[in-house]
């Protein structure tokens, strides 16, 4: 049995763009090698999410991952980071779910409408074409995010999900 860590994996070819293509628009994306399918269950299974969300050089842990991924369904995610005494949540309702080609989600954990994020998966030759469109609430959202950092995380998660990937087919390898 291979006992390789996710993180011991080699980086990928595949690059992540990230495009603002609007006031209020920020578009992020990347090919996966992998069906549709099963991109599709590592943003929709709590145990796989979990594997690669949060960008580990950002020293934050998942405490709890509860996922409903279901049209009208509800996800809460709750983090810690050794800085900080209280946990980071982050929740909001799913919109649309299409298995295994769109997911759309709120973001509702401020006081004001939160972001919605719309992510399609297309399947092309084994490889997945992932589109994370997210749409802030105004031009001053976005512009604060982008200033926060918090949307300059997207490239590590995805090389994350992209080793993720290589071990889940690995590990259906050697069954």
């Amino acid at each position: 049995m291979d006992k390789r860590k996710d993180s011991d994996t080699k980086p990928t070819k595949n690059s992540t763009s990230v495009e603002r293509k609007s006031d209020r628009e920020l578009v992020v994306t990347r090919t996966f090698n992998g069906p549709a399918h099963v991109v599709f269950n590592a943003w929709t299974k709590p145990e796989l999410l979990k594997r690669w969300w949060a960008p580990k050089s950002c020293g934050i842990s998942f405490v709890s991952c509860e996922v409903d991924a279901r049209t009208g369904g509800t996800y809460r995610f709750v983090f810690s980071h050794p800085s900080t005494a209280q946990p980071m949540e982050f929740f909001g309702r799913y919109l649309e779910v299409t298995p295994p080609t769109r997911l759309v989600w709120t973001n509702d954990e401020g006081e004001e409408p939160g972001t919605v994020t719309t992510v399609t998966f297309e399947e092309k030759a084994g490889e997945t074409l992932v589109v994370m469109h997210d749409l802030y609430p105004s031009k001053q959202a976005l512009d604060d995010a982008i200033a926060s950092g918090s949307t300059s995380g997207s490239g590590e998660q995805f090389e994350q999900l992209d080793q993720l990937l290589v071990a889940l087919e690995a590990s259906v390898g050697r069954s």
